[in-house]
């Protein structure tokens, strides 16, 4: 999967990377900034997502697009599509065109709206990645949690760096009877969570 990564969406992630990169020291406002997750996270997010059983793969918060373009990969190898929700206008706006820049359409069903308000709507989830405001994890857990197929992945950033942000979502987790969850020191650290 990794050896066979398109010239045009390895292109497209490194001008991602390098945007973010920027916006980290340049003093770009907080929501205008990618902030998006470093490569190794990828790679693992598209390990997990390709493993997944079947049914839908799920992003919540697209931003530019980095992470989705590492589930496209995954989707790509599945035969699958990744549906990426983005509330921001602006990053709906840039993650539309890492898309089209990458080649990567025909595998991303862009959402623009509030995922909060939406997801109700899906289900058989087979794949859910979150990376919002983290004020919002609780609430798209429990939306998501009882949507999942069986064997599915709920996977959530920023468990290690945002620890006392998202305690009460982590316990939550933790003591949830429907998934076997773990923290992965991966990145800024990923709540993995798999329904029994």
């Amino acid at each position: 999967m990794f050896h066979n990564i398109p010239p045009a969406v390895r292109e497209r992630m490194r001008y991602l990377e390098e945007i973010d990169a920027k916006d980290r020291t340049d003093g770009t406002p907080k929501s205008q900034r990618l902030r998006q997750i470093p490569p190794e996270t990828g790679k693992f997010l598209a390990l997990l997502a390709a493993s997944a059983p079947r049914g839908k793969v799920l992003e919540v918060g697209a931003s530019g697009g980095y992470s989705t373009l590492w589930l496209a990969i995954a989707c790509l190898e599945r035969g699958d599509t990744v549906t990426t929700f983005e509330i921001l206008e602006e990053k709906a706006g840039r993650a539309a065109e890492t898309f089209r820049q990458a080649g990567v359409e025909e595998a991303v069903q862009l959402v623009r709206g509030d995922a909060t308000e939406l997801l109700p709507g899906y289900t058989e989830i087979a794949f859910c990645f979150l990376d919002i405001e983290k004020d919002l994890y609780l609430a798209c857990y429990e939306t998501v949690i009882p949507r999942l197929a069986a064997g599915g992945l709920f996977v959530a950033d920023n468990a290690t760096s945002h620890v006392e942000e998202l305690g009460e979502f982590l316990e939550r987790a933790h003591a949830d009877e429907r998934v076997d969850a773990l923290v992965v020191p991966i990145g800024k650290g990923l709540l993995v969570c798999r329904k029994a």
